[in-house]
């Protein structure tokens, strides 16, 4: 197999499970190694799972102290209505209430209250269009590619009572791709690890001690306590609706392993539970059959590749190696299926292939990467076009000889080179 053979999803042919989904995807976490795939770039509705993004951007305004958690907020017109509808996954608001960040963000999250969504919209970004927005902008930028997002609740615009958000149709739906929503949790746990408290709620009671009181049981049936609880869940999302289907975003940790599942239009006898059925099967897979491990340890060399002639130094060669330890995701009994090679960096040589002193310790010279040699496919990454890889640096420094020591290692040359020649010419005698 040749050096650095492109990393890929299993084939249809390899699948090691079937999953009865329109899409599915499950990755590991820390690395974004995808595990299992079927159909991840096709755009499909996502229905609340739209509500990722929703909870991203709310987390980054109270970061960055655009916002506050006891912030008070009076709901619009809109919002009023929308909360109203006991046909949505709803807590009621009142028009004249107040109500805390905190705690609309706390409905949206664990229930999926909609008009708690579209509060949280309007008060980062003033309007849902404008927060709409937002949404697509901020997907560009942590690299989502196959998506389009329409509004802040991943509702049907058509639920949304002629009030949807300006320059989306009232039919549209928010949209992304397997990978892209697997993707998006990624960079939502990873950039805001808290968020996992609130989404490993099970229950919640919204407004305690008042009429408005309302039980808020997580739709996360994979949560401890409820119905198909699974061990180490604490997240992240479900969604429904008539053109999306049955659809859970979960994570997972067990014996320090966290993934990521996605399943999209999930089908089975209960439009509800199939999106559980599903997802338990691809998280037995991912934890039965694969582990985190540190392939290559940091400060590793390849013997005789472990180090680079220098020209003009003290020394003659520097020792290189790597500055981290690789880890990856690997299947059982594949430990050593990975191969290293050192890729130099060739614009700091020079024609002779040798680095010019002075040379610094840790020094970036280039990189390791790793070469996939087992018997099955190699496993892709949620990113596409990634490699892994590390840096490869220099162990020690070099300094530059002075001019003396460079002039005498040029005489030497010089009388080297004659030598040479003279022996040369007197063999020619004989």
């Amino acid at each position: 197999m040749s050096a650095f053979a492109p990393y890929s999803i299993v084939s249809a042919a390899e699948e090691p499970i079937s999953v009865n989904a329109g899409s599915a995807i499950i990755i590991e976490e820390t690395t974004g190694t995808i595990l299992y795939g079927k159909n991840i770039d096709e755009k499909l509705p996502v229905a609340s799972m739209a509500k990722v993004m929703t909870e991203y951007l709310v987390l980054e305004a109270i970061e960055d102290k655009k916002i506050k958690w006891d912030q008070k907020y009076t709901p619009s017109e809109y919002v009023y209505k929308i909360s109203q509808n006991t046909s949505l996954s709803n807590v009621p608001l009142r028009q004249d209430g107040s109500y805390s960040v905190q705690e609309l963000y706390e409905a949206m999250a664990i229930y999926s209250a909609n008009g708690a969504a579209i509060a949280l919209a309007e008060i980062i970004a003033g309007s849902e269009s404008a927060f709409v927005k937002t949404m697509n902008e901020k997907a560009k930028e942590l690299g989502l590619t196959n998506y389009e997002f329409v509004n802040a609740t991943g509702l049907e615009n058509e639920d949304l009572q002629g009030m949807h958000p300006e320059g989306t149709s009232a039919d549209a739906e928010n949209q992304l791709s397997a990978r892209d929503m697997a993707l998006l949790s990624q960079k939502l746990i990873q950039d805001f690890p808290k968020v996992l408290e609130t989404a490993s709620t099970p229950k919640k009671v919204f407004r305690e001690g008042t009429d408005d009181r309302t039980n808020m049981p997580n739709w996360n049936w994979m949560l401890p306590g409820l119905v198909y609880e699974y061990e180490g869940v604490d997240g992240l999302k479900t969604g429904s609706t008539n053109n999306a289907g049955s659809c859970f975003t979960a994570t997972a940790v067990r014996n320090g392993m966290r993934v990521i599942s996605v399943v999209m239009n999930a089908e089975g006898k209960s439009l509800h539970e199939s999106r559980f059925v599903e997802t338990k099967k691809m998280l037995n897979y991912a934890f039965n059959n694969f582990s985190v491990k540190e392939v290559f340890p940091a400060n590793y060399q390849i013997k005789n590749q472990s180090s680079i002639p220098v020209v003009k130094g003290k020394e003659d060669n520097v020792s290189i190696q790597t500055k981290d330890a690789l880890t990856l995701v690997v299947k059982n009994g594949e430990e050593k299926a990975y191969k290293p090679a050192f890729k130099i960096d060739e614009s700091q040589l020079t024609k002779k292939g040798e680095l010019t002193a002075p040379v610094k310790k840790d020094q970036k010279v280039g990189t390791m990467l790793v070469n996939y040699d087992g018997t099955g496919s190699a496993l892709g990454f949620i990113e596409k076009n990634k490699t892994p890889q590390v840096d490869l640096i220099t162990k020690e420094a070099v300094d530059k000889a002075n001019w003396f020591v460079l002039s005498m290692r040029g005489i030497g040359g010089f009388f080297s080179g004659l030598w040479g020649t003279v022996t040369d010419t007197v063999k020619g005698w004989f």
